[in-house]
Formats: structure tokens, sequence, C-alpha cells
């Protein structure tokens, strides 16, 4: 792959559509820019449960990305050549925004380098009047806040490799710089509960055989599990149903079925 985005393919003085459209085509069209292999859609793991495969280093090397890894890649060039481009999110999703030079937001749509409308991610991801009126998601996100979506992969790992004080030391650290951030909100959730197992739970059948000296951080643990998740949906996010997620993933089969399977 060339060394530069440009390649020779932005001209001299050429406005930020003309850059848009040239970071597109580098990264999606097989041209000499790319050696002939274009960024695509990792049909195999849409739901990104391989950790993995989030990485740009994963991304960059196999050329199959996914919602977290293309966004990432596309926001870093786009903003080495001079566009108003930052991350955005949905649920359970990352896309980015570029902002043309009359201020209006254009939705990038980085898994497949088409544009979509706001509303058409409100009608995908079943977003909720609440999730907009607070800003948790579709928003353009700050420089800090797009740094928090790398951090929203890393809490993922530590929730499987670490330590629950570990997941707690980091959520915290985020939720300083964005205190609306759902996936932290639910991580921390989640960590205060497998302290709660861990602690009690598994040791104790019953809730009054915990001794009493132990009690306030029982209490404890159960109020910060309970309060985090509640303060999420408060705030407009809500669990997916198993419908919905059988339903994104028959879309994701469609598409993958309409451009002749695996790339």
């Amino acid at each position: 792959m060339c060394g530069r985005i440009e390649c020779g393919r932005v001209p001299f003085g050429a406005t930020n559509l003309q850059k848009l459209v040239a970071l597109n085509t580098t990264l999606y069209q097989a041209g000499p820019w790319n050696d002939n292999r274009p960024f695509t859609y990792d049909f195999n793991d849409p739901l990104g449960k391989n950790i993995q495969n989030k990485l740009l280093s994963t991304y960059l090397d196999t050329r199959k990305g996914n919602c977290v890894s293309m966004p990432l890649l596309y926001v870093i060039l786009g903003q080495k050549l001079g566009l108003d481009v930052t991350l955005a999110t949905a649920p359970l999703h990352v896309f980015v925004k570029f902002r043309r030079d009359d201020g209006i937001w254009i939705n990038i749509e980085t898994t497949s380098g088409g544009t979509l409308r706001d509303q058409g991610y409100v009608d995908q991801f079943h977003i909720q009047p609440r999730a907009l009126f607070t800003g948790i998601y579709l928003r353009p996100l700050s420089h800090k806040e797009s740094v928090g979506v790398m951090i929203d992969t890393l809490e993922e790992f530590y929730a499987h490799h670490r330590a629950p004080e570990f997941q707690l030391g980091l959520t915290a650290l985020e939720l300083r710089n964005n205190p609306k951030d759902i996936p932290s909100l639910l991580e921390r959730g989640e960590a205060y509960y497998h302290l709660l197992q861990a602690r009690y739970m598994s040791r104790y059948p019953r809730p009054e055989d915990i001794p009493a000296n132990k009690q306030a951080d029982y209490q404890m643990l159960g109020h910060n599990n309970q309060m985090l998740f509640a303060k999420a949906e408060s705030l407009g996010w809500r669990q997916p149903t198993p419908e919905e997620d059988k339903a994104y993933l028959q879309q994701i089969q469609n598409i993958k079925a309409k451009q002749g399977g695996e790339q």
C-alpha cells in the first residue's frame, strides 16, 4: 500500500469533499493504491466477539474489519487529510461523522463506505427518543470521547482477562471523561456483579447468612450494580431483544449473500 494516503490521488487544492471521495476509494476500491486489496467487512465475525478483530493491527494485516476497527482507521486517515471527521456511536456500533464546509454533518458508514441518515440508524438499531435527547447516540464525539471508544474495547478485554477491581479502575477513568459512556456504565455494573458473586453469592446460600461485618460491603456492591444499569436505562439505553439480534445477523447474512459470500 502506498506510504501516503494521497498516492497522487488528491489534487493540489482539493476540496474537503474531493478528499473524502479519495479516502473512500483508496480504502474500498481495488487499485494500485491498496495493492488491489481493498478493506472489507469481516462477515465471519459480525458481532466482534473476537476482541483481536477489533484492533487496528488486525484490520491492517487482514484488510477485514468491523464497526470498531473500520471507523477508527477512517478517522485517523481523514484527520491526516485535514477533514473534520470524528467518531459517533449507536447501540453496539461505531461510525463516522464528517462535517461539510457548510457545517452540516454527514454520517459515513465505514463498514460499507456508504452514507446513512440519522433516522436510518434509529430504525436499524431501535434507538429510543430518550437516547437522542440525552446524547448517548448519534452525536459527533470530541477527541477525548473518541479515545473513550478505544477504551471501551480495552474494558471488554479486562472483563475477560483481569480481576473486577481492574475493570472498576478503567471504567472510572473513562466515566470521568464521558459520564454518559454506555459501554463503560454497563461494564462497571458487571464488575460490581462479579465482585458480589465472588465475595458473597458463591459463599453464602442466603443474604442473611453473610456475616454482619460484611453486610455493608454486600449492600454497597449490590446497590452500585443496580444503580449503574438504572443510570444507563435512564439515559435511553435498552437491552436488545433476542429477536433484534437475530434480525441483525440475518441482515448481515443477506448482505454477504448479495456480495457473493466471503471476500
